[in-house]
Order: C-alpha cells, then sequence, then structure tokens
C-alpha cells in the first residue's frame, strides 16, 4: 500500500502533524509520500487568493483568518499522485489545492482521506468560526467580512463547496470536538467523519532526568525551587493563543500566592518590547526549530500552560505530555479531550484567568504525581504505531470497497 499526503506547507501546526504521520507510517511499513506547495511550479496561487479576498476581509486581522479556494495546483498529474493507492489531504489552502483542484483529484477514483486541522472544510470561508454558528445552515452574515450579509462572499463559498465537493472523500479529525462541529455541518453532515489524532514520536519526546531539569534551570539563571512554567505559540500575541489571560492569570497568582516563587520560559516570535512587565522573571528563548531542544525544555519545566481561545488538537499540549510535563489550559477544542482535569493537568472554563491561576498552583502542588499519568497518556494515545495503525486500519477499509 502507498499513500500520498499533501498538505500546503511542511512546517506550522498542520504541516508537523502531517509530517509525524508520515514518519509513523515509514516506521509501521507503509510507504508514505509527502507532497506540499514546494511540488508545485509557481507561487502565484498564493497571491491570487490573498488578493482576491482583499476587497472582503474586515481589517487587516482577520486577513490569514478566510480562504475562498479559488486557485491552486492541479496535483491529479503528479507522478506520485497517479501512482498511489490512497490520497491523504491535510491543511490545504493559500493556494495550494482549489476546490476544484480536489475535484481533480476524486476523477482519479483512489479513495481520499482528509483530515481536517481546522474548521474551513465545513464553512463558508473561515478557519475557526468563534461564536458563529451559521455553517450549521448555509453561511451568510460573516463576522469576518466587510459587508456582511444573508448573500454575502460565506454565503457563496458556502454554496460552490455544496457543490464542488466530491462525494468520495472520508473526513478524519484530530479531535473529537472537531468531528462534532463537521456533523453539526449542513456540509459534511452526509459524510464520514471519524476521530483520529495526531501522532508523536514518543522517543523524542520523553522526560529528562531531574539532574538535567537542574542542569537547565542553572544554564537560564533560574532558581532551584522556582516554579517554572512554559508557555508555547509561533506568534506569542496571536489573540487566540490567549497569551494576555496567562498574563491577567500571573499577576492573580502573585496577588493570591505572594510566597510562590515562579518563572516564565516563552517559546515562540515576540518582540519583548512589546509585552507588558510581568509579575515573574521571563525568559524568551525565541522560535526552537531542534525537536531534541525542543523536548528538553518541555522536560525541563514543571507545567505547560496553554490559554488558547481556539484550538483542534494541540501538538504543544502532546509535546508536553509525551514530555511528562502535566498542562493547564482553557476548555477549547480538544483541549479538554487531551487533558483530564485533575489528571493529566488542569482546565478552567475558557476566559477564566483566576481558574488558570488556580490551576498553576494545583498543578505546581502535584506535578510529580502528574508527571507519570501524563507521560502514559502519551504512550497510550498518541504514539507513532498506535496513531500509525488506525490510519493503516482506514486505508485498508477504504481501499477493499
Amino acid at each position: 500500500m502507498r499513500v500520498a499526503l499533501l498538505t500546503t506547507y511542511p512546517h506550522g501546526g498542520a504541516g508537523i502533524a502531517c509530517r509525524r504521520l508520515q514518519a509513523a507510517l515509514l516506521e509501521s511499513g507503509t510507504q508514505a509520500d509527502l507532497l506540499t506547495r514546494n511540488d508545485t511550479p509557481s507561487r502565484w496561487p498564493f497571491y491570487a487568493e490573498r488578493l482576491s479576498f482583499l476587497p472582503y476581509e474586515r481589517d487587516k486581522s482577520v486577513r490569514f483568518s478566510f480562504s475562498l479556494a479559488n486557485f491552486g495546483a492541479d496535483m491529479s498529474r503528479h507522478p506520485v499522485v497517479q501512482q498511489t493507492d490512497v490520497l491523504h489531504l491535510h491543511w490545504i489552502n493559500q493556494g495550494f489545492l482549489s476546490l476544484r483542484n480536489i475535484g481533480q483529484l476524486a476523477k482519479l477514483g483512489k479513495p481520499i482521506v482528509w483530515t481536517l486541522h481546522d474548521m474551513w472544510a465545513f464553512t463558508g470561508g473561515c478557519h475557526y468560526s468563534g461564536t458563529c454558528t451559521n455553517y450549521q445552515q448555509t453561511c451568510g452574515n460573516c463576522p469576518f467580512l466587510r459587508q456582511p450579509g444573508p448573500k454575502d462572499l460565506s454565503h457563496r463559498v458556502w454554496q460552490r463547496k455544496q457543490k464542488e465537493l466530491p462525494a468520495n472523500i472520508h473526513f478524519v479529525t484530530c479531535s473529537e470536538w472537531l468531528a462534532e462541529q463537521a456533523r453539526a455541518s449542513t456540509l459534511l453532515h452526509n459524510y464520514p467523519v471519524v476521530s483520529i489524532p495526531n501522532p508523536i514520536d514518543t522517543t523524542v519526546f520523553t522526560p529528562v532526568h531531574p539532574d538535567e531539569r537542574l542542569h537547565f534551570r542553572r544554564q537560564n539563571g533560574i532558581a532551584d525551587t522556582s516554579l517554572l512554567v512554559l508557555f508555547v505559540a509561533v506568534k506569542v500575541q496571536d489573540e487566540r493563543k490567549g497569551f494576555r489571560y496567562l498574563q491577567q492569570a500571573l499577576t492573580e497568582l502573585q496577588t493570591g500566592r505572594p510566597d510562590l516563587k515562579v518563572d516564565l520560559l516563552v517559546l515562540g516570535n515576540t518582540r519583548t518590547d512589546s509585552i507588558p512587565p510581568l509579575p515573574y522573571p521571563c525568559h524568551f528563548l525565541g522560535m526552537i526549530n531542534d525537536v531534541n531542544q525542543l523536548a528538553k525544555i518541555y522536560g525541563a519545566a514543571d507545567l505547560f500552560v496553554i490559554p488558547s481561545l481556539e484550538d483542534n488538537l494541540p501538538n504543544t499540549v502532546m509535546e508536553a505530555l509525551a514530555c511528562g510535563t502535566p498542562v493547564v489550559g482553557f476548555e477549547t477544542g480538544g483541549i479538554p479531550e487531551m487533558v483530564e482535569h485533575r489528571q493529566h493537568g488542569f482546565i478552567a472554563a475558557q476566559g477564566d484567568s483566576a481558574g488558570l491561576a488556580a490551576g498553576i498552583t494545583w498543578v505546581g502542588e502535584n506535578r510529580e504525581r502528574l508527571r507519570t499519568v501524563a507521560r502514559s497518556k502519551a504512550l497510550q494515545a498518541y504514539a507513532n504505531a498506535v496513531v500509525a495503525q488506525r490510519h493503516i486500519a482506514l486505508y485498508r477499509q477504504l481501499l477493499a470497497k
């Protein structure tokens, strides 16, 4: 059996998840090829996609939050696609595959699996709908648009999807939360939708020895007795990642627990001069692309905080759990599926900074006990072999039809 994985970028959350699945399939003896936008002849579809949305966007903040899928590349003639048995789509926006291109792939008659990393496939264009549920009808009145209305751009994109989405697609979501949203949509409610998580290499993301944690602290000027809190985001100040709620939680923590020593580790792109003063020492480590170094940082932390307002099945939570680092987060997307409250960490109501502060305190007091169960969750649910076999079973099922 040969599988072709298609995703726009090899980087970013969806790209990393796709590459990890490729590695897991290869480890399990399945030939898996990866195609990205780098395998297309031109970048013009990316610019055409962005420019086509400019007249409609509400403001610059939503520029990459809405995709039309008008432009892309015909991958149906690519040798890898021609030779494969199963086509497995992942995140395909920003000029990689248009709706028409997906139809061209469907005409090959090969089984198509499409893993959803956000809500785009069943909305009128947005990647996350926030509080809007118009995708459960026919979209329209879109909050991302400059001039929302019943027959606006989102409604027209919804109509195109209703007309052009091929029938021979089996949808996979990384979380049960996203599966429920897909099944509730008018576009996908008649399609098969199954939830299979992303994989992670638990031989790379693995707990570190206590001596290594101590060494890391001393390298970075962190007291041995300080509670080391980790926050990770590609763009730290992306509103969806909720860093401001962590700031509020730390302020409340200092007021309520003045005896508690805390140090904050921040991984990701940010301008440090644009971050308001924090009540505790903060160590900005920038982007870490070396996975071995990244795993050591996760393992050195006492807890990982993810105050995201929109998310599916975050790779960062999986990485923390695999390293035996308990998690504090909001009840957002698939996060509560990954972190059982007071089992692998602490889940607070979305936007509740006081709850986040309480979670940091509770996990800090129980972190040694939680390390073992966090690691066990990753091994049982997300290890490469476990996730690869679930995908292989699905591929075989579709090939047998």
